[in-house]
């Protein structure tokens, strides 16, 4: 399971308890493999893919327009184990998102966080690859609910951030939403995230604790090197990819031939951990860019070319896909932080 894309069984929990009677929920749990009677763990892991069939199947017998925004609402910070803890002990609210930025994939493999300086505060961002079906809309606007609705348990004043921002369209109507975040919702925009006033990021936790803060991050350090460990394929292909891109976007059937594999078996390999090839390039060009990216020697230009990139313009909208903002603002914004 931890070779796949999987997010928390808490979600898929919360999400059916939350529809209520108006669907079976016995039925929808069963089709991402959770009994009825089956703990609420956040620890046991359920395919996101499955995930995203349940979210659907719902939105086929109900309105789900305020689903995701009582799902997120719902959660609580003691449901989700060490994470939870070492996410009240930060002594600022700052220093719990920057728990979430870290250590996050203990609950998912789909999403990544970033918290951004910007103009007008900091963002946190939700960075989730992938097609926007309507169940990963759902789930985005759930976790986006969810990450509030875990800072207003720390927080010891009302808490409300300064903007929202969502990758897909408005569902039909988006008064639930500026209601309970307490803020303008923007769809439709290029990130998903939401902002943050500094002032809001350096409050005092309520039970902010140094000493037990640093017991259970070291924890959750033992606990993240288990699940970060990459499968060699994965680990050997990532560097294959990353000594071809200077020659362009490689090829399938030669970085298997450079690891000794026929173009099907290196297909079948990557897919026994929930990859395929394109993926895993697109994925090899971000990061490689991302860390070329700090070495102010070196030129937008060249880093294009060392990414597989023929143009600087095409790298720089690549780039902007990937983690909402052009190379130029990324650089900028990273050597601030």
């Amino acid at each position: 399971m931890r070779d796949m894309e999987y997010v928390t069984s808490l979600f898929a929990q919360k999400v059916v308890a939350t529809a209520g009677d108006e669907v079976d929920s016995a039925a929808m749990l069963a089709s991402v493999g959770i009994a009825p009677d089956d703990p609420w763990d956040a620890g046991q892991m359920v395919p996101a893919e499955r995930y995203y069939d349940m979210l659907e199947k719902i939105a086929d017998q109900i309105d789900v327009t305020d689903l995701p925004v009582r799902t997120g609402a719902s959660m609580r910070l003691d449901e989700y184990g060490a994470l939870g803890l070492a996410f009240k002990a930060a002594t600022t609210l700052g220093a719990s998102y920057a728990r979430v930025e870290r250590y996050a994939r203990l609950w998912t493999s789909v999403v990544e966080y970033e918290l951004r300086p910007t103009t007008g505060g900091t963002l946190l961002i939700l960075h989730r690859a992938g097609e926007r079906r309507l169940g990963m809309r759902l789930s985005n606007e759930a976790t986006l609910v969810s990450a509030v609705s875990i800072a207003r348990q720390v927080c010891p004043m009302p808490l409300a951030p300064v903007e929202v921002l969502v990758r897909h369209p408005a569902p039909r109507s988006t008064a639930a939403h500026e209601e309970w975040f307490g803020c303008p919702v923007r769809f439709g925009a290029e990130l998903d995230a939401i902002l943050y006033a500094e002032a809001t990021l350096a409050r005092p936790n309520i039970l902010g604790d140094e000493g037990i803060s640093k017991y259970l991050t070291s924890h959750l350090d033992a606990e993240l090197s288990k699940v970060t460990r990459e499968p060699v394929i994965v680990t050997q292909a990532r560097a294959a990819i990353a000594q071809a891109l200077s020659e362009g976007a490689p090829k399938m059937a030669e970085i298997a031939r450079g690891l000794g594999l026929s173009a099907r078996s290196f297909h079948r390999r990557l897919s026994e951990h929930g990859l395929n090839f394109q993926t895993l390039t697109e994925q090899t060009r971000r990061d490689l860019a991302k860390g070329l990216l700090q070495d102010e020697g070196r030129s937008l230009a060249e880093i294009a070319f060392l990414t597989g990139f023929s143009e600087q313009s095409a790298f720089t909208r690549a780039f902007k896909r990937w983690v909402g903002a052009t190379p130029a603002t990324y650089r900028k914004d990273t050597a601030h932080r």
